[in-house]
């Protein structure tokens, strides 16, 4: 039952008696959820309006004083949000709810607050503004994760370990190369978070269908001063450019460009997580683990991969939201339609919201993965004596003048008998011992001994792991500021 006492009361229905996103409550930092907050958006759309009267009175509106200024200014974050939500229930309009309440705040202003705006001034370049300091939190921690992978990969970039195609043992690779596969997948993320970032640009104040016929009104037919307010606008929010053809909305398309390459970070954050748990069940490679965490309720003993499970999990509801981008910005009638609002409610946030889930629990893993060469070296045993032959084959028959029909009947001969018994219960692949003991390879012990030397068998891929990592690596990291400490 819910607590009796009334100081308890408010507090427990908010946290406990209404549902509310596990990405804010449970799972993202406090700096991405605080960017899609009701306190940023609408503390946002307050700094839009007095930008919109401060400019506005700048380029000769003069029914706007220096003291309808000053109480905007004074009010920005005086934000009576219960009285905003009163408001909306009775006038079923977000915007103009809080412009009714900014304007009690300060009365000296009230009758200029939204001039010559339309609803999207506020909304969409709020929404722009949310968007590019979302992919600000963004970019420095995948940076890092990159960092973090590059010196991962460098320090394991000899260590021998299995290939796997299928899932079924494969030529060697080592475990720095694996690595780069995830790195390279990364890298590409922070290209193209990097192209979308560069690319946002500002609604401005283009009037209800993009037209700017209201600020046309007021400027009195001045076109060139409609310009420069959407210019000096733009600028004072941290924009060089704004869109130069909109409707009443910028193109939702500019959404879909963004979830697109979140979706595509998840991807990536998804491979690199089912890698991870392939690699647990092997133990191979491992999570960090705290000292007090608890793997299982019933099973004691279990070291379950759950960072890497979440990462997976996560990614899945990223790389859907996609879709309600897609359909949003397809479905667009003519110059608006209200279509998107509701949807794009919901879609933005939680896509940066994952995004940020994923960046943390990436930045958690890459800083202390687990790597135990033992029993990889113990996986590469079973499997390389097998994958040996077929450079023994070519070894005897072009240095040692062997017949080739005959050395591939006995490498064949022997390869299945010890395959049978490692499947009758061999702890150890027994194929070195058959092949020394065997009198056709009696005269030969000395290449057998060298082809126990599985970096003989990783072909370049040492070579590969270092020359990515100084390079591609280090050309994509250069421009963030990231030292080896971590990010800034």
């Amino acid at each position: 039952m819910p607590p009796t006492n009334p100081a308890q009361d408010d507090l427990y229905k908010l946290k406990y008696m209404r549902y509310s996103t596990p990405l804010s409550s449970r799972y993202a930092s406090d700096q991405m959820s605080y960017n899609f907050s009701p306190h940023k958006k609408f503390g946002t759309w307050r700094r839009l309006w007095l930008s919109l009267a401060t400019v506005e009175r700048e380029l000769g509106i003069k029914e706007i004083s220096e003291s309808a200024l000053k109480e905007m200014e004074e009010n920005l974050d005086n934000i009576d949000f219960a009285a905003a939500e009163s408001e909306e229930r009775i006038r079923r309009h977000d915007v103009m709810s809080h412009v009714h309440v900014y304007g009690l705040a300060c009365p000296s202003a009230a009758g200029i607050i939204h001039l010559g705006a339309t609803s999207c001034y506020v909304t969409d370049n709020a929404d722009l503004i949310l968007l590019r300091d979302g992919l600000d939190l963004i970019i420095p921690k995948l940076t890092q994760v990159i960092k973090n992978l590059q010196a991962f990969a460098r320090e394991h970039a000899e260590l021998p370990t299995l290939g796997f195609t299928h899932f079924q043992a494969a030529q060697m690779t080592t475990v720095g190369k694996r690595a780069c596969l995830w790195l390279q997948e990364l890298i590409w993320d922070l290209r193209n978070l990097s192209r979308s970032r560069e690319d946002l640009r500002f609604r401005g104040c283009k009037g209800t269908t993009g037209t700017q016929g209201s600020f046309v009104e007021l400027f009195n037919g001045d076109g060139a001063k409609c310009q420069e307010l959407d210019r000096k606008i733009a600028q004072r929010h941290g924009f060089s450019k704004t869109y130069p053809v909109t409707g009443q909305t910028y193109s939702r398309k500019v959404d879909f460009d963004i979830l697109s390459v979140l979706a595509s970070l998840g991807c990536s954050a998804s491979k690199i997580g089912s890698d991870l748990r392939l690699l647990a069940n092997l133990k191979e490679i491992e999570e960090p683990w705290e000292k007090g965490q608890i793997g299982s309720s019933a099973m004691a003993y279990k070291r379950n991969p759950m960072r890497a499970e979440r990462l997976c999990s996560v990614a899945r509801h990223l790389m859907v939201l996609q879709m309600d981008a897609g359909m949003t910005a397809g479905s667009q009638w003519l110059e608006r339609t209200l279509d998107d609002s509701a949807n794009r409610r919901i879609c933005l946030p939680e896509a940066f919201l994952s995004a940020d889930v994923l960046l943390n629990l990436l930045l958690n893993l890459t800083s202390g993965l687990i790597v135990n060469p033992h029993i990889i070296a113990i996986n590469l045993a079973r499997e390389l004596p097998f994958q040996v032959t077929e450079p023994l084959l070519m070894r005897l028959v072009s240095k040692h003048h062997f017949s080739r029909q005959e050395t591939h009947e006995k490498i064949r001969q022997l390869s299945l008998e010890a395959a049978r018994q490692m499947k009758a219960g061999a702890r150890e692949n027994p194929l070195f011992d058959m092949l020394e003991k065997d009198e056709f390879f009696k005269n030969v012990q000395d290449v057998l001994q060298e082809l126990k030397d599985a970096k003989r068998f990783t072909g370049r891929a040492a070579e590969m792991t270092r020359g990515f990592c100084d390079g591609e690596v280090e050309e994509a990291i250069k421009d963030w500021g990231i030292s080896s400490d971590g990010f800034e």
